[in-house]
């Protein structure tokens, strides 16, 4: 796809926003960047001028997304490609973590990625073509210990972003969930974390101890061409995993649920009660 675009990138300030906002400029097409501190994306508007509208953005505020949303569209007729990248990682197992933390951690990662999706949508339905890739999580897949708050956002996103796939492809809008692995982004450390309590500390070392298994740390930078060319497929898919072992331990996943759920058959079949069904 040669013509150029207009992204929208949310936590676009670092990680794997700041790379990726650099990379879609970097090939010529239009982004609107937006965090919650602008002043950092001063330096790459001063390097790319009109082509790059930052904004400073609270994903929580919805009035805001659709403010923002807006002033895209003013200024460069639309939104191609959404980027809901915005978001934290709290650690902590489910009775460490505070009221409001599990609150902040749903508004970010979950609510967040729900307003901007609904903001751009009427105008992708409009034009009948659209991107919106959802920053998901090997943790939208699988649960790890100490991890329970932050993957439930992401399997939150998950469904939601399945069903909304099903519900806009009549309009030619495609929905991906990109699903990064293990990348040293700095994400955990620039995240809030629980109060630790030592009756779970086991959990934690589990969650060390087990969760990477299986997984070398990817390059951050070699993300940006994956994401390029998943937006630019005629025919992306509904999710992609972004670095290597991560089949190996969804195939173990998802055959671990399967044969726990046979094993079980006997209690379906008798909630069932008497019909002629199977």
């Amino acid at each position: 796809m040669s013509s150029a675009r207009t992204w929208f990138v949310t936590g676009a300030s670092r990680g794997l926003g700041a790379l990726w906002t650099e990379a879609v400029l970097d090939r010529g097409d239009q982004v609107v960047a937006t965090a919650r501190d602008v002043a950092v994306l001063e330096p790459l508007a001063g390097r790319h001028g009109g082509r790059l509208l930052p904004l400073a953005l609270d994903v929580t505020d919805r009035a805001a997304v659709d403010a923002a949303v807006h002033a895209a569209e003013q200024r460069f007729g639309g939104v191609d490609v959404l980027v809901n990248n915005a978001g934290h990682m709290l650690v902590g197992a489910v009775e460490e973590v505070g009221a409001e933390q599990a609150l902040a951690q749903m508004d970010v990662n979950y609510f967040g990625a729900l307003w901007t999706t609904r903001a751009v949508l009427p105008g992708m339905r409009e034009r009948r073509s659209g991107r919106i890739l959802q920053v998901s999580s090997i943790g939208g897949l699988v649960a790890y210990p100490a991890l329970g708050i932050y993957q439930a956002t992401k399997w939150a996103l998950e469904a939601m972003s399945q069903s909304l796939a099903a519900e806009v492809e009549a309009y030619g809008i495609h929905v991906t969930l990109i699903e990064p692995i293990m990348f040293p982004t700095g994400l955990a450390e620039a995240s809030p974390q629980s109060q630790p309590n030592p009756a779970y500390a086991h959990a934690r070392e589990a969650l060390f101890a087990g969760s990477g298994s299986g997984f070398a740390p990817g390059d951050p930078a070699a993300t940006s061409a994956a994401l390029l060319a998943v937006a630019d497929a005629p025919n992306p898919p509904l999710r992609v995993l972004f670095g290597t072992g991560g089949l190996d331990a969804l195939r173990t996943e998802f055959a671990g649920r399967l044969a726990g759920l046979e094993q079980w058959d006997h209690l379906s079949r008798l909630a069932q009660g008497s019909t002629t069904g199977k």
